[in-house]
């Protein structure tokens, strides 16, 4: 399935759904005005071909010659050359690319991430559609890798990150709700594969050189928590829509309060 064909199919995908943790409003704002893609967002999607689906990459990017000086006429000759070819793909610097290959080795010399991305028994880039039972809302997500042994399915996501150590990207896992997606994807196979154990896998690298890479399993208890938070939000998307009121930070009557940080100690000194 391509990424514009997944794009069009119905349902609520959770890249949408988890705006819906910081307001209704801000969704529903998303929703009719989609964000552009920045720089570090073009380049985390083409570095995911470059790993998960490397077989179609020049499908749909094109890789820019280096050393082209267009000031000159052949350099524009080139360059012009280079622009046709390239019609309709995004174009990928050869620096980045260069980069991209670099992560890659880096993949491939961890055992573990090279067996859980690389080995032979997973597919990727595998959509799931379903329809939620308690809201009856259509869901929707892409799954990087799907890895299928006996009664366990595992789910493989791949993250760049500025740091790939286990305790801040913990803290990304909430900050980014990526404890949500996790929840999300479990609940997506739960309703197509009844019976089987579900277990969710980040292959986390870093951005910038050595590209040091990390792999973290999300813990049964935080999968419980992803998979409630999923609940609350589809609950809260489905209300919004069937009343058509999408609400902002301020919503009904009353002010919102302020509350003491965990660290501050009631009689007012720093604990």
């Amino acid at each position: 399935m391509t990424e514009q064909e997944y794009n069009a199919a119905e349902g609520v995908r959770r890249s949408d759904l988890w705006k819906m943790e910081d307001s209704p409003e801000k969704f529903r704002y998303f929703l009719d005005h989609p964000a552009e893609q920045t720089p570090a967002m073009a380049f985390g999607s083409a570095c995911h071909k470059v790993i998960l689906e490397p077989e179609t990459f020049t499908n749909e990017y094109a890789v820019a010659p280096a050393g082209i000086d267009r000031r000159t006429k052949a350099g524009k000759e080139a360059w012009e050359s280079f622009m046709a070819y390239a019609a309709g793909k995004t174009i990928v610097s050869a620096e980045d690319m260069a980069v991209m290959m670099e992560m890659k080795e880096q993949l491939e010399k961890c055992p573990l991430a090279r067996e859980l991305l690389f080995g032979q028994t997973g597919q990727n880039e595998v959509a799931l559609f379903w329809k939620d039972p308690e809201t009856g809302e259509k869901c929707k997500v892409k799954i990087d890798r799907l890895i299928r042994t006996g009664d366990e399915t595992i789910v493989i996501d791949y993250k760049t990150a500025q740091a790939a150590d286990t305790a801040r990207f913990n803290n990304e896992v909430w900050r980014l709700g990526y404890y949500f997606q996790a929840g999300m994807y479990t609940e997506g196979l739960k309703h197509l594969w009844t019976g089987n154990r579900a277990r969710f896998i980040f292959v986390v690298q870093e951005k910038k050189a050595p590209y040091a890479v990390n792999v973290v399993e999300v813990s049964e208890d935080v999968m419980k928590a992803g998979v409630a938070k999923f609940h609350e939000l589809l609950q809260k998307y489905h209300d919004c829509k069937e009343a058509d009121i999408w609400p902002g930070y301020v919503d009904g009557d009353l002010p919102n309060e302020t509350t003491l940080p965990g660290w501050f100690s009631l009689d007012g000194e720093d604990e």
